[in-house]
């Protein structure tokens, strides 16, 4: 092939190339490309004219340069776009040639990689499944998880296993509590590498392995090896999928407070609640006590009733969280560890110098960060366990003698400590140089404390610049829930955010329902309840008086 025609073919596929990806963008209705670095699906897309340009330019090009078909495995993978008409056409054509495009094989290795096992040609998905016999077991017998399986295994010099464990780690067995490597017993001078039968299905090594073992002068041959597995070998998820009843959900996750694990448990797990705990305890290394919430958050003191299922019934524990280390008991007050990355974004908008007021402090997740950045804290919280709590980790963390702390009501705050506070630093400031936050963090009642701010003060506005920044969080479970939070705020302030507020989504608590965080500046005319003007009126006429009448007599 001329150069002139090589470079008039590389400029139509590129050409195609562009005209593809075009009409992708230009028509979303008709292809959906949803693309990331993890991985890639292909979802209903309608084929066109470009896209067949360029594959019937990159076809010619590779069915000159293509690569033998036995480098590329294929047979066994289903595609999660099987309707899709061009890879197969590939295929076939590759089939019939022998030959498979460079190209399509980078395709297929992209799009299997989160292939299940079972489509990655595993004989037997139940492998290392524990025993049936423990389906329905309600009080955990670990020694009824104790199973045979076969696995292959190579027999390699014992100089060599090192090496040989560098080469093939994709294809050694990794299994918790299971060696890799095992004595040979009819051979002293030799070990046994065990596979991974998954990787190597059937006993049957493939090419790239055999390579490997032929560069270290071992031998292919596969051997099998009977492996006990136990219930230190298993898996949290793979022993609870085998206890519970078939088809129904397993829940292995928990949130972690220190050395505590605490669960939501369904309806359907609770008859096996007190094995999960087991299994929870034997697999995490560091948590001794399992607890499951028993009812919802009491919106009083933010605490719940929970029931220990497993370990021992000490629930007074240690956090570390953003540098910060506090110490509270889980029973008596509220901590959730999923609200870590909030607590750091509130504390990142302040700068040294600011006022935080922390209406709803609980231990001071806010309040003490806040504290060790030179700002000037008043925090509260009507709970005296987290009262007592928030004084102790202030020690703790060597902040006591930088927050003001309060046992109170959150209004009772507000038109208290945080009123006489504005009312005092907001005559003084004349410049945008100290900044007021007010954080209410209380997601099922807080926005309900916002009527408060209503002619919190009297006199005339200051600056708008240092008008104080609210930052009140709430549950919702409306379809748009950011709209739902502004017009609740709205509706409690009596006036419009529109334009002067944010919302900011901070996690979702359960299907369908939202903790959203809404952030704006108080508007002066809710903020402030401006004098009436003095009128001008007529001084008012005395009236006479007997005295008056008897001195003008006198005078007389």
């Amino acid at each position: 092939m001329s150069p002139k025609e090589s470079s008039r073919r590389r400029s139509w596929l590129w050409e195609g190339r562009r005209e593809l990806g075009a009409a992708g963008e230009d028509s979303s209705s008709q292809s959906r490309c949803c693309r990331s670095s993890r991985k890639r699906r292909r979802d209903d897309f309608q084929l066109g004219p470009a896209w067949w340009r360029l594959n019937l330019g990159l076809l010619w090009i590779l069915w000159r340069f293509g690569y033998s078909a036995r480098l590329l495995q294929t047979n066994h993978y289903r595609t999660a776009a099987s309707n899709t008409s061009s890879p197969a056409v590939w295929m076939l054509l590759a089939q019939r040639s022998g030959r498979t495009p460079a190209l399509f094989a980078v395709v297929q290795k992209r799009r299997i990689h989160t292939m299940p096992e079972a489509a990655q040609g595993n004989p037997n998905p139940e492998l290392y499944s524990p025993h049936p016999e423990v389906r329905g077991m309600m009080l955990l017998n670990r020694e009824a998880f104790k199973r045979t399986v076969v696995v292959p295994a190579l027999k390699v010099k014992k100089e060599i296993v090192h090496t040989l464990l560098k080469s093939l780690k994709h294809a050694v067995l990794q299994r918790p509590g299971l060696k890799r490597v095992v004595e040979d017993p009819e051979d002293e001078d030799s070990k046994l590498v065990i596979l991974d039968p998954h990787k190597i299905p059937e006993f049957s090594l493939g090419e790239s392995e055999k390579e490997v073992l032929k560069q270290l002068h071992v031998s292919p041959e596969v051997s099998k090896y009977h492996l006990e597995l136990t219930y230190e070998n298993f898996k949290s998820d793979e022993i609870l999928r085998a206890v519970l009843p078939e088809g129904q959900d397993v829940t292995s996750g928990f949130s972690r407070v220190g050395h505590i694990a605490h669960l939501n448990l369904r309806d359907h797990q609770l008859p096996y609640r007190h094995l999960i705990g087991q299994v929870i305890v034997d697999k995490n290394p560091g948590i001794t006590c399992v607890v499951n919430k028993t009812n919802i958050i009491d919106s009083t003191y933010r605490n719940f009733q929970m029931e220990v299922l497993a370990g021992e019934s000490n629930l007074v524990t240690k956090v570390k969280e953003n540098n910060f280390t506090y110490e509270l008991d889980f029973a008596k007050v509220y901590w959730n560890p999923r609200l870590s990355t909030e607590h750091g974004r509130i504390v990142e908008l302040l700068k040294p110098g600011d006022v935080l007021f922390d209406v709803f402090a609980g231990i001071g997740p806010f309040a003490i960060p806040a504290a060790k950045k030179k700002c000037v804290v008043f925090a509260n919280d009507l709970n005296p366990e987290s009262y007592s709590w928030l004084l102790h980790n202030c020690k703790l963390n060597k902040v006591d003698g930088k927050i003001k702390a309060f046992n109170m009501d959150g209004r009772d705050f507000l038109l208290g400590p945080v009123r006489e506070e504005l009312r005092k630093e907001l005559t003084l400031v004349k410049e945008q140089k100290t900044a007021f936050h007010i954080v209410m963090n209380l997601p099922a009642l807080a926005i309900e404390f916002l009527d408060v701010f209503r002619h919190l003060l009297v006199g005339e506005p200051c600056s708008a610049a240092v008008l104080p920044t609210v930052h009140c969080y709430g549950f919702s479970k409306h379809e748009n829930p950011a709209k739902d939070i502004q017009e609740r705020a709205e509706a409690a302030l009596g006036a419009s955010l529109e334009g002067r507020c944010s919302t900011y989504l901070v996690r979702n608590v359960a299907p369908n329902k939202e903790m959203l965080c809404i952030t704006f500046q108080i508007p002066a005319d809710v903020l402030y309840k401006r004098p009436c003007p003095a009128e001008d009126k007529p001084a008012l006429k005395r009236l006479r008086t007997c005295q008056d009448v008897t001195e003008e007599g006198l005078q007389s």
